[in-house]
């Protein structure tokens, strides 16, 4: 029986794609299909091995489910925006995306972007806000509000004259609340999709 490849990411990387498109970890048979494995003992070494790094888990149910390091990523090193730098071969560290964004999963939640008033604060129109919710904020802070029945994301300031919130876009005025001006949360990150997967990557221009 010819031996599988040993790539262990390479592995853990077919089977993420595979978790993104179906929702499901798939049963030995179908992991054997999706790795090109005929062999359900080479099969069964390679899941043995992912619930030791900790990449699979098992359900009461005795079926497969993704472990606390299965939505890692690897952080491949710092990269500039100006000057081209040199490739880094030193070991590269893993990070969990959520996991980074989120410290109270309980307490946050996202919301999508509509309009352009805090695009001088780098957040456009379709961006996803995380929001941790909470009732206290400090002024500097960036906070999803409720005021005059409707929500906002903006940046919390105050004056003499009390609290109100501040665009970060010239052509917004501020806002001033008539009555009471409630804070759901404070904003602790973003994230946007910058490429359609519909429109595929391009090369980048010389």
């Amino acid at each position: 029986m010819p031996r599988p490849r040993s790539n262990l990411s390479g592995h853990l990387g077919a089977l993420q794609d595979y978790f993104v498109l179906n929702g499901v970890i798939p049963s030995l048979t179908e992991l054997g299909k999706l790795w090109g494995i005929a062999g359900r003992a080479w099969t069964h070494r390679i899941v043995a091995r992912l619930k030791e790094e900790g990449f699979l888990e098992e359900t009461a149910g005795k079926r497969l489910k993704p472990g606390t390091r299965f939505f890692e990523r690897t952080v491949a090193d710092t990269v500039r925006a100006g000057m081209p730098q040199p490739a880094n071969d030193s070991p590269r560290d893993a990070w969990a995306i959520d996991r980074y964004l989120v410290d109270k999963p309980s307490e946050t939640e996202l919301f999508q972007v509509r309009g352009d008033s805090m695009i001088e604060a780098g957040i456009h129109e379709g961006d996803f806000v995380v929001i941790e919710k909470t009732r206290s904020a400090m002024p500097g802070d960036i906070v999803l509000a409720f005021v005059d029945g409707e929500f906002t994301l903006k940046t919390l300031a105050r004056d003499k004259k009390g609290f109100y919130l501040e665009a970060a876009n010239a052509a917004y005025a501020p806002i001033r609340p008539a009555q009471d001006l409630e804070i759901h949360g404070v904003m602790v990150g973003l994230f946007r999709k910058t490429v359609s997967p519909r429109v595929g990557h391009t090369r980048p221009r010389r």
